[in-house]
């Protein structure tokens, strides 16, 4: 079997992978390893062997493909986060991550190990394979010809031995922390508003204009004027059907439809009349609505105010639903590839602003490889730029870092010319995923045999118990430092704590606890910076210590 698997390195890939899927699923206390078990079924299978391995090919191509999806999909959200408190939230984590390298440095000299192993207990302990990742790559490139699987060894090591605890250690924590500080998750939802993703739960509901002074009100105005986070799509005129602009006027005993989320449609409703009882939206006879894919590439990567359906369409939008959230449009939403809007326009206009919009299914499972291929390639371009460090040395961004920073600003920028640069959704997530996979198995696979060399060596106990003081003193920390010195909401906290260690299975564990989308926020605010800066703090730990 094992001559079998090493004359048939895709057999070995596939076979990997198909355990590592299975066994990522089992759940110990309601938290599992995911797609990293991926890796740790590497390790068991090339600790067979030595020559059960994959092409290095295979997981160079899958690190690119995998941390170049993430940024093209954190792109927006990140240059987003930039803005009012974003600033803040990624400082903090900074200054947690600059903690957890001094903290590395120490345990390093306390403990006497490696360089490799030492920037593997960092990746390890903090939960990051891209990390992992720009640690291999570096110590291959200053290898040379001298390049052996006994290189690997070191980083695979330390990140295996520490990622358990890294995961359960920072659960363990913030299940400690809101039972010792009692946090009410949902008091502190309805305190902090502006906090909420609000896409959860929208309704629609029918008003009548009953309240004098509404008559002859401009709709875009009212809306400027208090704040409301609704869209209006339907408005009904002595029995005249026609769509809700900004532009509609309203006059008393007027129908017109409310699309929000609950708290906010009946704000709407307080201020505008009284419900009626019949909803607008079921007679569909003059105007219809219908749910249509985004696959045209002349429409996506474009505002919705840019697009200005009510005149060049006769439609409006109403809902977005991008993958598993239906998101409230608004002027300055950007329509993405595979997205799926809910328009409402005249009957026999329906077919036309389908077309507009593509509505092919098909079409969104077709990549553009124009766009893929010269992204990535310029993302390897810049990760080949060296940069010189203290004391004569240099790091490069390398297949992990170029790439990753390259598709958060293709990402944010959504387009440049006819180039449309993001994936559709389903496409993004399925090339992350077989990208992680490839490398996971790649890594695990060319390292599993010296791992289990190194591991009856002795010096396991000390870097298991190295990963886990780092893991919680960084938890603790950010929790403590955010919660109770700046106000940040617990809820908040927790997403940041997640993204800070680029975790899916925390941001899990923390959207059961907190029942809102408080750490969605968090995470998507510090999760890019947070993983280019333990790239490139890992890369550093490699070329200062000896």
């Amino acid at each position: 079997m094992i001559t079998l698997l090493i004359n048939n390195p895709l057999l070995l890939l596939f076979l990997v992978s198909a355990i590592g899927y299975v066994l990522g699923r089992v759940q110990i206390g309601g938290v599992s390893l995911g797609v990293a078990a991926v890796l740790f079924v590497g390790l068991a299978f090339g600790a067979l062997d030595p020559n059960l391995k994959l092409p290095e090919t295979v997981y160079q191509l899958g690190l690119v493909l995998f941390v170049y999806t993430i940024g093209l999909s954190g792109g927006p959200g990140f240059f987003a986060s930039l803005q009012r408190k974003g600033l803040r939230d990624n400082l903090l984590v900074l200054g947690v991550l600059l903690l957890a390298t001094a903290l590395t440095v120490a345990v390093h000299l306390a403990i006497g190990a490696s360089a490799p192993i030492t920037a593997g207990v960092f990746a390890g302990s903090l939960t990051n394979t891209p990390a992992l990742a720009s640690v291999i790559e570096q110590l291959k490139r200053n290898a040379g010809d001298e390049l052996s699987d006994a290189v690997l060894t070191g980083p695979v090591v330390g990140y295996s031995v520490t990622y358990p605890m890294g995961v359960l250690g920072v659960i363990m924590a913030i299940s400690f922390f809101q039972r010792l500080w009692r946090v009410d998750y949902a008091a502190e939802a309805r305190s902090s508003p502006d906090l909420s993703l609000g896409v959860e739960n929208l309704v629609n509901r029918t008003v009548r204009v009953t309240h004098p002074e509404m008559d002859g009100r401009n709709l875009g105005e009212l809306v400027r004027t208090n704040g409301w986070d609704v869209v209006f799509s339907r408005l009904q005129h002595d029995g005249h059907m026609s769509i809700a602009t900004s532009d509609a006027y309203l006059r008393l005993n007027d129908l017109v439809s409310v699309i929000g989320t609950p708290e906010e449609v009946e704000r709407v409703v307080a201020a505008l009349g009284e419900p009626a009882p019949e909803p607008l939206e079921l007679d569909r006879h003059t105007l219809d609505f219908r749910r249509v894919f985004v696959s045209n590439p002349e429409v996506a990567g474009k505002r919705l105010r840019d697009l200005d359906l009510p005149r060049t369409q006769g439609a409006i939008i109403t809902r977005l639903r991008r993958g598993d959230a239906d998101i409230l449009p608004h002027g300055d939403t950007v329509l993405e590839l595979g997205d799926r809007v809910r328009v409402v326009t005249r009957r026999e206009n329906l077919d036309n602003v389908s077309k507009y919009f593509g509505d092919s299914y098909r079409r969104l499972s077709e990549i553009d490889v124009v766009s893929l291929g010269l992204g990535m390639a310029i993302g390897l371009l810049v990760g080949m730029i060296p940069f010189p460090l203290p004391g004569g040395g240099t790091f490069t961004l390398g297949f992990a870092g170029g790439p990753l920073i390259v598709a958060l600003i293709l990402g944010w920028l959504e387009r440049t010319g006819p180039i449309v640069w993001s994936l559709p959704y389903s496409a993004n997530l399925t090339l992350r995923q077989v990208g992680l996979t490839l490398f996971l198995a790649g890594v695990g696979l060319r390292s599993g045999y010296s791992f289990v060399s190194t591991m009856a060596e002795g010096g396991g106990l000390a870097i298991f118990v190295a990963g886990a003081l780092i893991t919680a003193v960084s938890a603790v920390t950010l929790l403590f430092v955010g919660y109770r010195l700046l106000k940040i909401p617990m809820g908040l906290c927790v997403g940041l704590l997640a993204g800070m260690q680029t975790q899916p299975a925390v941001l899990a564990f923390a959207s059961e606890q907190t029942r809102n989308d408080m750490p969605n926020i968090g995470y998507a605010t510090v999760y890019p910076l947070a993983t280019i800066a333990k790239i490139i703090l890992a890369q550093a730990l490699v070329a200062l210590l000896r």
